[in-house]
């Protein structure tokens, strides 16, 4: 099932996405529900009420779960081949320590990063001058839990959507931790819906990203270094995921800093990213 966050009049809302027909099931939800938990609302519930359907041509998408309650957890260098590409480029100090990493490599972006399908990614050149795109498969928890098993891990997962970690390369490599330059405002891209867990298999699932009309990253969710259950035993250990929480799985190869020269994004750039079985996650680069 799809479920998305939709503006509707100024309004925002909840709703079922039906592709066979292009339309949403508009749910009956409490005022401010959509706009402050999105799709989060839905974990541990029935379905809502339908209001009525609507087309999609009639709403203007929002991120599945607009503003996040805690920091996003992502994980780096989580395919071979990018860590690979990542440590020849010889811009972030950590890939000095090898290319491929022993454990998953966590760090978090802001959760006011976040921003819907169509909107701009706002590039200030003052800031950065290395702005790149990773395209990535992201799990929404829907079950709180602390020191998961690898063997319980997808029991609670509530489902997935697609994010574009949006880096600030010069920034990430100036500084030793990379909160910075992952986290400047709208770094964050999601959507166009969110997938329940049982919509794809993370086995065999694509995930590509072109950049205007080059395909630069072109692979598949089973060549991830550590797994969906192993990246989330690991952030777990310790740490209790709550429903809700939002975690980026790693960027497969094709990122612009791994191109020699490296093809960082430009003003009026267009990003696609589509990963099989959720849909197509579209932002542009706008200088500020």
């Amino acid at each position: 099932m799809k479920f998305v966050v939709f503006k509707n009049h100024d309004e925002f809302c909840l709703g079922q996405y039906h592709k066979q027909n292009n339309s949403i099931d508009h749910f009956d939800t409490p005022n401010g529900v959509a706009k402050n938990q999105g799709v989060a609302y839905l974990i541990g519930r029935e379905l809502p009420p339908v209001v009525k359907k609507i087309s999609l041509n009639e709403v203007t998408l929002q991120a599945p779960i607009p503003r996040p309650k805690r920091n996003i957890f992502c994980v780096g260098k989580n395919y071979q081949a990018h860590a690979h590409e990542f440590s020849k480029s010889g811009f972030d100090s950590s890939a000095a320590s090898g290319s491929v990493p022993e454990a998953p490599i966590v760090f978090s972006k802001l959760p006011e990063t976040v921003i819907a399908h169509g909107m701009p990614i706002k590039m200030d050149p003052s800031v950065t001058t290395a702005l790149d795109y990773e395209a990535e498969l992201a799990v929404i928890i829907g079950q709180e839990g602390r020191n998961i098993s690898t063997n319980e891990a997808l029991s609670h997962v509530w489902g997935y959507t697609i994010v574009n970690d949006v880096t600030a390369r010069d920034l990430q490599g100036l500084h030793s931790q990379w909160l910075i330059g992952k986290s400047q405002d709208t770094f964050c891209p999601m959507g166009p819906c969110a997938v329940t867990a049982n919509s794809i298999d993370l086995s065999d699932t694509s995930i590509r990203c072109w950049v205007n009309d080059e395909l630069r990253q072109n692979s598949n969710t089973g060549l991830l270094i550590f797994n969906v259950p192993k990246i989330i035993a690991s952030i777990s250990n310790g740490i209790t995921l709550k429903p809700g929480d939002i975690i980026a799985t790693g960027t497969p190869a094709g990122v612009g800093i791994g191109f020699k020269p490296p093809k960082y994004l430009q003003s009026g750039d267009q990003i696609r990213i589509e990963i099989g079985g959720i849909g197509v996650l579209k932002n542009s680069i706008v200088e500020i």
